[in-house]
């Protein structure tokens, strides 16, 4: 088959692999139907995720039909569309119990890596290095689907690909941002990047019922999506002028109730000193992430308010603002997406038409066309917001 492998930093190709197997009862086999690139695929692409090696197939976020399952799988049968979530979940550990799939105890075959660098392993996720499973990704044309009594979603055939497909990471993945947030009437909820993950932030905290949603972002292609598709109540382009200026500007200087760091680990900062130094420390690894929209975050918080990480991170920040957190009772939530527990809630709200999640798509590759894909999403080009792939 056809996939999509990572050869080395900012180096992706389009190769034939082997066909995926049956290796374990529960597994099952999935002709990919649609799939995409995330952004934090781009964290691979750019080298910040240790542990990716030559040949790994990436891609987390894919749907197709199902064309062969395991003895042991009776929820699924040959010919069901599913979509399926990134983090693999085995279901019955004491973690799945609690709905928090994405610290799965029992899906990560590579747990003792990931507790070197994180303290606790981590539920596996498909094409996301081997400190998570070393997991074959669905960048391809076909995938292999562990524990799929568990994982994949099932949906009708009349709802189309691009209106399902984020249930698999990125449209749970904003809901739980805002879900987190524990939002009430009136509350005023800032978003930091109005990448696809953003988006669905701002869309749900709108949803969850945040009577002002600001979305800060640089490139203005993405803070017109932010207003126009996701309903943002007001932009902010950092580039033009200091965030927490115009943050205390729009709360009568109060601040957001809620701080929603959708950026992650490569967030930027208008150029400085600060950008400067973080990007010196990464270049020798005295730090693997830039925090600056997670400082941002809290400093611009109101006092007792919450910041909500849900931008990617891999490793180790530095200067974290530990005083501005602790003195001003701020509280902090954090996650990889517990897709499972979110899926059919979702699922409801694109069929009652309160949410079309499509609305991110800016580009429309066949799969032979990703590592252009790559390269676009990274670049901003052609106001790339979403790509989609089709095997």
């Amino acid at each position: 088959m056809r996939a999509t492998v990572w050869m080395d930093k900012t180096h992706v190709e389009v190769q034939d692999v082997p066909d995926p197997q049956i290796l374990n009862a529960r597994d099952a086999i999935v002709k990919i139907s649609s799939t995409a690139i995330c952004g934090s695929d781009l964290h691979l692409y750019n080298g910040f995720i240790p542990t990716m090696r030559k040949g790994d197939i990436l891609g987390h976020e894919f749907m197709g039909e199902v064309v062969e399952i395991g003895s042991a799988v009776t929820t699924l049968k040959v010919g069901d569309r599913v979509v399926v979530p990134f983090p693999i979940a085995c279901g019955g550990c004491g973690a799945c119990e609690r709905g928090l799939t994405s610290v799965c105890e029992n899906s990560n075959p590579n747990a003792t890596m990931a507790e070197k660098v994180m303290g606790h392993a981590t539920a596996g996720i498909f094409g996301y290095s081997h400190m998570l499973g070393g997991f074959p990704g669905g960048q391809a044309e076909y995938a292999r689907v562990p524990f799929a009594d568990v994982g994949p979603f099932k949906v009708a055939d009349d709802i189309p690909d691009e209106q399902v497909l984020f249930l698999s990471d990125i449209l749970p993945t904003g809901y739980m941002g805002a879900e987190m947030c524990d939002l009430t009437p009136g509350d005023v909820v800032a978003v930091w990047g109005a990448g696809p993950v953003g988006q669905f932030a701002i869309a749900s905290a709108r949803l969850l019922g945040a009577d002002r949603v600001i979305a800060i972002d640089r490139f203005p292609y993405r803070l017109r999506m932010a207003r126009d598709g996701a309903g943002a109540t007001d932009v902010i382009n950092y580039e033009d002028v200091p965030v927490l200026e115009a943050l205390d500007d729009l709360t009568a200087g109060r601040g957001p109730d809620a701080c929603i760091d959708a950026a992650g680990l490569e967030s930027h900062i208008d150029v400085g000193p600060l950008q400067a130094y973080d990007r010196a420390k990464q270049l020798v690894m005295a730090e693997t992430d830039r925090p600056h929209a997670l400082r941002e975050a809290i400093m611009a918080c109101a006092n007792g308010g919450v910041v909500s990480v849900i931008g990617v991170y891999g490793g180790f920040v530095d200067k974290f603002p530990m005083g501005a957190f602790m003195n001003r009772s701020l509280r902090m939530r954090s996650g990889q997406c517990h897709v499972h527990r979110y899926m059919e809630p979702l699922m409801e709200r694109i069929r009652s038409g309160e949410l079309d999640p499509s609305f991110v798509i800016t580009h429309r590759m066949s799969l032979e066309d990703a590592p252009r894909g790559y390269q676009m999403f990274r670049d901003k080009e052609d106001n790339c917001e979403k790509v989609v792939l089709s095997p």
